[in-house]
Protein backbone atom coordinates (compact mmCIF):
# COMPACT_ATOMS: atom_id res chain seq x y z
CA UNK A 1 0.00 0.00 0.00
CA UNK A 2 1.65 3.24 -1.35
CA UNK A 3 1.24 6.62 1.05
CA UNK A 4 -1.34 8.07 -0.75
CA UNK A 5 -3.71 4.50 -0.50
CA UNK A 6 -2.76 4.92 3.80
CA UNK A 7 -3.73 8.58 3.89
CA UNK A 8 -6.62 8.23 2.29
CA UNK A 9 -7.32 5.09 4.82
CA UNK A 10 -6.51 7.20 7.81
CA UNK A 11 -8.90 9.80 6.76
CA UNK A 12 -11.58 7.15 6.79
CA UNK A 13 -10.38 5.95 9.67
CA UNK A 14 -10.25 9.67 11.60
CA UNK A 15 -14.56 10.19 10.58
CA UNK A 16 -15.27 6.83 12.15
CA UNK A 17 -13.33 7.31 15.00
CA UNK A 18 -14.68 10.73 15.50
CA UNK A 19 -17.94 9.36 15.99
CA UNK A 20 -17.05 7.12 18.62
CA UNK A 21 -15.22 10.04 20.97
CA UNK A 22 -16.75 9.98 24.12
CA UNK A 23 -17.27 13.22 26.57
CA UNK A 24 -14.53 12.36 28.44
CA UNK A 25 -11.22 13.71 29.07
CA UNK A 26 -9.29 10.15 29.01
CA UNK A 27 -11.40 9.23 25.43
CA UNK A 28 -10.56 12.53 24.30
CA UNK A 29 -7.00 12.38 24.46
CA UNK A 30 -6.75 8.68 23.42
CA UNK A 31 -8.01 10.34 19.83
CA UNK A 32 -5.31 12.68 20.08
CA UNK A 33 -2.64 10.60 20.43
CA UNK A 34 -3.88 8.00 17.88
CA UNK A 35 -3.90 11.02 15.25
CA UNK A 36 -1.79 13.86 16.13
CA UNK A 37 0.28 12.28 19.05
CA UNK A 38 4.00 12.38 18.77
CA UNK A 39 3.54 8.36 17.46
CA UNK A 40 0.56 9.06 15.94
CA UNK A 41 -1.07 8.35 12.34
CA UNK A 42 -0.49 11.30 11.06
CA UNK A 43 2.97 12.42 12.01
CA UNK A 44 3.87 8.35 10.66
CA UNK A 45 2.53 9.46 7.44
CA UNK A 46 4.86 12.66 6.99
CA UNK A 47 7.81 10.41 8.26
CA UNK A 48 7.25 8.59 5.02
CA UNK A 49 7.03 11.36 3.31
CA UNK A 50 9.82 12.61 3.47
CA UNK A 51 11.96 9.69 1.28
CA UNK A 52 9.39 10.40 -1.54
CA UNK A 53 10.59 12.31 -4.45
CA UNK A 54 9.95 15.50 -5.77
CA UNK A 55 7.21 14.92 -7.94
CA UNK A 56 5.51 12.50 -5.28
CA UNK A 57 5.94 15.12 -2.29
CA UNK A 58 4.06 17.69 -4.65
CA UNK A 59 1.21 15.32 -5.24
CA UNK A 60 0.82 13.86 -1.87
CA UNK A 61 1.97 16.77 0.47
CA UNK A 62 -1.04 18.91 0.11
CA UNK A 63 -3.34 16.12 1.04
CA UNK A 64 -1.11 15.18 4.17
CA UNK A 65 -1.33 19.14 4.81
CA UNK A 66 -5.11 19.19 4.69
CA UNK A 67 -5.43 15.72 6.41
CA UNK A 68 -3.37 17.25 9.62
CA UNK A 69 -5.21 20.49 10.01
CA UNK A 70 -8.45 18.63 9.77
CA UNK A 71 -7.67 16.25 12.44
CA UNK A 72 -6.16 19.11 14.52
CA UNK A 73 -9.64 21.03 13.87
CA UNK A 74 -11.35 17.86 15.21
CA UNK A 75 -9.72 17.70 18.27
CA UNK A 76 -10.09 21.20 19.44
CA UNK A 77 -13.53 21.16 18.77
CA UNK A 78 -13.97 18.31 20.78
CA UNK A 79 -11.65 19.80 23.65
CA UNK A 80 -13.92 22.88 23.47
CA UNK A 81 -17.36 20.61 23.83
CA UNK A 82 -15.93 18.76 26.69
CA UNK A 83 -14.95 22.13 28.57
CA UNK A 84 -18.36 23.55 27.70
CA UNK A 85 -20.11 20.87 29.11
CA UNK A 86 -17.69 20.83 32.52
CA UNK A 87 -17.75 24.56 33.15
CA UNK A 88 -21.31 24.10 35.20
CA UNK A 89 -19.93 21.46 37.66
CA UNK A 90 -17.29 24.13 39.06
CA UNK A 91 -19.78 26.63 39.62
CA UNK A 92 -19.42 27.93 43.76
CA UNK A 93 -22.73 27.05 45.65
CA UNK A 94 -23.50 30.07 48.17
CA UNK A 95 -25.69 28.63 50.24
CA UNK A 96 -22.95 26.63 51.63
CA UNK A 97 -21.57 27.53 54.99
CA UNK A 98 -18.35 28.86 55.37
CA UNK A 99 -14.94 27.11 55.43
CA UNK A 100 -12.87 27.96 58.18
CA UNK A 101 -9.52 29.27 58.99
CA UNK A 102 -6.85 30.12 61.42
CA UNK A 103 -7.00 33.25 62.80
CA UNK A 104 -3.48 35.00 63.25
CA UNK A 105 -3.52 36.76 66.87
CA UNK A 106 -0.96 39.77 68.77
CA UNK A 107 2.44 38.54 69.81
CA UNK A 108 2.47 37.98 73.40
CA UNK A 109 5.00 41.17 73.85
CA UNK A 110 2.60 43.38 71.83
CA UNK A 111 -0.31 41.65 74.02
CA UNK A 112 1.84 42.69 77.28
CA UNK A 113 2.81 46.64 75.32
CA UNK A 114 -1.01 46.96 74.70
CA UNK A 115 -2.36 46.26 78.05
CA UNK A 116 0.36 48.46 79.69
CA UNK A 117 -0.88 51.23 77.27
CA UNK A 118 -4.39 50.51 78.49
CA UNK A 119 -4.14 51.10 81.71
CA UNK A 120 -1.74 54.37 81.79
CA UNK A 121 -4.16 55.91 79.20
CA UNK A 122 -7.06 55.19 82.03
CA UNK A 123 -4.55 57.64 84.31
CA UNK A 124 -4.66 60.03 81.78
CA UNK A 125 -1.56 59.54 80.05
CA UNK A 126 -1.21 60.01 76.23
CA UNK A 127 0.70 58.04 73.49
CA UNK A 128 3.54 59.51 72.09
CA UNK A 129 5.55 57.76 69.22
CA UNK A 130 9.42 59.00 68.33
CA UNK A 131 12.36 57.86 65.23
CA UNK A 132 14.16 54.91 66.17
CA UNK A 133 17.39 56.45 64.30
CA UNK A 134 18.63 59.61 67.02
CA UNK A 135 20.91 61.94 67.28
CA UNK A 136 23.23 61.94 69.93
CA UNK A 137 21.60 65.09 71.59
CA UNK A 138 18.19 63.33 72.15
CA UNK A 139 19.69 59.90 73.19
CA UNK A 140 22.01 61.13 75.92
CA UNK A 141 23.11 65.13 75.66
CA UNK A 142 19.40 66.52 76.59
CA UNK A 143 19.19 63.22 79.27
CA UNK A 144 21.92 64.50 81.43
CA UNK A 145 24.30 62.51 79.65
CA UNK A 146 27.34 64.45 78.24
CA UNK A 147 30.40 63.53 76.08
CA UNK A 148 32.66 60.77 78.68
CA UNK A 149 29.99 60.41 80.56
CA UNK A 150 30.45 57.24 82.36
CA UNK A 151 26.83 56.91 82.37
CA UNK A 152 26.76 56.13 78.80
CA UNK A 153 28.71 52.69 79.74
CA UNK A 154 25.67 51.58 80.56
CA UNK A 155 24.08 51.22 76.78
CA UNK A 156 26.47 50.19 74.63
CA UNK A 157 25.12 51.79 71.36
CA UNK A 158 24.83 50.94 67.77
CA UNK A 159 26.44 53.89 66.32
CA UNK A 160 25.83 54.49 62.62
CA UNK A 161 27.67 57.24 62.53
CA UNK A 162 29.68 59.97 64.88
CA UNK A 163 26.45 61.58 65.87
CA UNK A 164 23.61 59.39 64.35
CA UNK A 165 22.54 56.15 66.81
CA UNK A 166 19.97 53.22 67.38
CA UNK A 167 17.93 54.81 70.04
CA UNK A 168 19.32 52.84 73.43
CA UNK A 169 15.74 53.97 75.04
CA UNK A 170 12.35 55.60 74.57
CA UNK A 171 13.15 58.08 76.27
CA UNK A 172 14.04 60.79 73.71
CA UNK A 173 10.37 60.54 72.55
CA UNK A 174 10.29 62.32 76.27
CA UNK A 175 12.52 64.77 75.09
CA UNK A 176 11.15 65.85 71.58
CA UNK A 177 7.68 65.80 73.38
CA UNK A 178 9.07 68.87 76.33
CA UNK A 179 10.93 70.58 73.37
CA UNK A 180 7.48 71.06 71.44
CA UNK A 181 5.42 71.45 74.35
CA UNK A 182 4.41 72.74 77.45
CA UNK A 183 3.77 71.43 80.71
CA UNK A 184 1.56 70.20 81.96
CA UNK A 185 2.53 66.89 80.16
CA UNK A 186 1.71 63.47 80.53
CA UNK A 187 2.76 61.07 78.25
CA UNK A 188 3.78 56.98 77.45
CA UNK A 189 6.32 56.51 74.69
CA UNK A 190 6.31 52.59 73.79
CA UNK A 191 8.41 51.28 70.96
CA UNK A 192 11.46 49.20 69.99
CA UNK A 193 15.09 50.21 71.43
CA UNK A 194 18.67 48.38 70.97
CA UNK A 195 21.66 47.60 72.41
CA UNK A 196 24.85 46.25 71.50
CA UNK A 197 24.82 43.27 74.10
CA UNK A 198 25.52 39.78 73.57
CA UNK A 199 22.61 37.52 73.48
CA UNK A 200 21.66 34.88 75.67
CA UNK A 201 18.68 33.75 77.23
CA UNK A 202 18.19 36.91 79.18
CA UNK A 203 19.11 39.71 77.11
CA UNK A 204 18.64 40.18 73.56
CA UNK A 205 20.25 43.41 71.31
CA UNK A 206 16.70 44.30 70.27
CA UNK A 207 14.26 44.40 72.94
CA UNK A 208 10.89 47.00 73.73
CA UNK A 209 10.61 49.40 76.64
CA UNK A 210 7.87 51.38 77.67
CA UNK A 211 8.24 55.07 79.30
CA UNK A 212 5.65 57.61 81.43
CA UNK A 213 6.60 61.25 81.74
CA UNK A 214 4.46 63.41 83.76
CA UNK A 215 5.59 67.14 84.07
CA UNK A 216 3.74 69.83 85.79
CA UNK A 217 3.81 72.16 88.54
CA UNK A 218 4.17 70.82 92.26
CA UNK A 219 4.55 66.95 90.84
CA UNK A 220 5.73 64.91 94.16
CA UNK A 221 7.31 61.47 94.60
CA UNK A 222 4.64 60.49 96.27
CA UNK A 223 2.41 60.70 92.96
CA UNK A 224 4.71 58.55 91.04
CA UNK A 225 4.55 55.89 93.54
CA UNK A 226 0.43 55.84 93.67
CA UNK A 227 0.68 55.95 89.57
CA UNK A 228 2.93 52.55 89.98
CA UNK A 229 0.94 50.88 92.60
CA UNK A 230 -2.28 51.72 90.62
CA UNK A 231 -0.45 50.18 87.85
CA UNK A 232 0.89 47.14 88.78
CA UNK A 233 -1.86 45.87 91.18
CA UNK A 234 -4.35 46.38 87.83
CA UNK A 235 -1.48 44.20 85.60
CA UNK A 236 -0.51 42.18 88.24
CA UNK A 237 -3.07 41.74 90.59
CA UNK A 238 -4.60 43.36 93.55
CA UNK A 239 -2.55 41.56 96.02
CA UNK A 240 1.09 42.29 94.34
CA UNK A 241 3.24 44.34 96.89
CA UNK A 242 5.87 46.67 95.81
CA UNK A 243 9.09 48.02 96.91
CA UNK A 244 11.14 50.74 96.03
CA UNK A 245 14.81 50.33 96.05
CA UNK A 246 17.40 53.57 95.67
CA UNK A 247 18.99 53.65 92.25
CA UNK A 248 20.72 55.60 89.83
CA UNK A 249 19.94 57.10 86.29
CA UNK A 250 21.40 60.55 84.66
CA UNK A 251 18.46 62.41 84.13
CA UNK A 252 16.16 61.66 87.63
CA UNK A 253 16.99 62.20 91.33
CA UNK A 254 16.36 60.89 93.23
CA UNK A 255 15.88 57.45 91.39
CA UNK A 256 14.45 53.94 92.57
CA UNK A 257 14.13 50.46 91.10
CA UNK A 258 10.51 48.77 91.57
CA UNK A 259 9.89 45.61 92.69
CA UNK A 260 7.23 43.37 93.44
CA UNK A 261 6.21 40.48 95.20
CA UNK A 262 6.87 37.06 93.05
CA UNK A 263 3.80 36.74 90.70
CA UNK A 264 4.76 32.74 90.99
CA UNK A 265 5.50 32.24 94.80
CA UNK A 266 3.92 35.35 96.04
CA UNK A 267 7.15 36.35 98.05
CA UNK A 268 8.19 33.10 99.65
CA UNK A 269 11.28 32.38 97.32
CA UNK A 270 11.30 30.20 94.20
CA UNK A 271 13.67 29.92 91.44
CA UNK A 272 11.84 32.76 89.21
CA UNK A 273 12.67 35.40 91.82
CA UNK A 274 16.00 33.77 92.41
CA UNK A 275 14.58 32.18 96.36
CA UNK A 276 14.66 36.71 97.52
CA UNK A 277 10.58 36.71 96.85
CA UNK A 278 11.26 40.20 94.67
CA UNK A 279 10.82 40.51 90.52
CA UNK A 280 12.33 44.00 89.34
CA UNK A 281 9.55 45.58 87.03
CA UNK A 282 11.14 48.87 86.50
CA UNK A 283 13.03 51.73 87.18
CA UNK A 284 11.75 55.38 87.84
CA UNK A 285 12.74 58.70 89.59
CA UNK A 286 11.87 62.48 89.54
CA UNK A 287 13.36 64.26 86.43
CA UNK A 288 16.39 65.81 86.61
CA UNK A 289 16.31 69.69 86.57
CA UNK A 290 19.16 69.62 84.31
CA UNK A 291 16.39 67.91 81.34
CA UNK A 292 13.80 70.17 82.31
CA UNK A 293 15.87 73.09 81.59
CA UNK A 294 17.69 71.67 78.55
CA UNK A 295 13.97 71.24 77.11
CA UNK A 296 13.35 75.14 78.13
CA UNK A 297 11.39 74.08 80.86
CA UNK A 298 11.74 76.41 84.33
CA UNK A 299 12.81 73.80 87.01
CA UNK A 300 12.14 76.41 89.47
CA UNK A 301 8.50 76.30 88.76
CA UNK A 302 8.19 72.96 87.28
CA UNK A 303 8.70 69.31 88.73
CA UNK A 304 8.10 65.84 87.06
CA UNK A 305 8.37 62.02 87.59
CA UNK A 306 9.43 59.75 84.95
CA UNK A 307 9.15 55.63 84.84
CA UNK A 308 10.87 53.03 82.13
CA UNK A 309 9.92 49.23 82.06
CA UNK A 310 10.70 46.19 79.57
CA UNK A 311 8.04 44.90 78.36
CA UNK A 312 9.64 42.05 77.45
CA UNK A 313 11.32 41.23 80.61
CA UNK A 314 7.27 41.60 82.00
CA UNK A 315 6.20 39.36 79.41
CA UNK A 316 8.75 36.48 80.70
CA UNK A 317 7.58 37.35 84.01
CA UNK A 318 3.74 37.09 83.38
CA UNK A 319 3.85 33.80 81.53
CA UNK A 320 6.93 31.92 83.01
CA UNK A 321 9.75 32.26 80.04
CA UNK A 322 13.16 31.40 80.92
CA UNK A 323 14.59 32.58 77.81
CA UNK A 324 13.94 36.07 75.93
CA UNK A 325 15.26 34.43 72.29
CA UNK A 326 12.07 32.33 72.20
CA UNK A 327 10.50 36.32 71.86
CA UNK A 328 12.52 37.05 68.67
CA UNK A 329 13.17 34.01 66.83
CA UNK A 330 9.01 33.51 65.39
CA UNK A 331 9.06 29.95 66.62
CA UNK A 332 4.65 29.69 65.77
CA UNK A 333 4.70 26.53 67.88
CA UNK A 334 6.42 28.48 70.62
CA UNK A 335 3.33 31.54 69.80
CA UNK A 336 0.57 29.41 69.43
CA UNK A 337 0.53 29.12 72.93
CA UNK A 338 -0.48 32.96 73.51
Amino acid sequence: MNLLERTNEVRSQLKEDLSKVQNTFQSIEDFRLKYIGKKGLIPSLFRDFSALCATEKREIGKILNILKKDAEKAVQNIQDRFADSQSGEDEFDYTLPGVPFNRGHLHPVTQTMNRICDIFKEMGFGIEFGPEVETDFYNFQALNFPDNHPARDMQDTFFIEDDILLRTHTSPVQIRTMLKQKPPIRILAPGRVFRNEAINSRSYCVFHQVEGLYVDENVTFGELKVTIEVFAKKFFGKDVKLRFRPSYFPFTEPSAEVDISCIICGGKGCRLCKHTGWLEIMGCGMVHPNVLNTCGIDSEKYSGYAFGMGPDRITLLKYGINDIRLLFEGDIRFLRQF
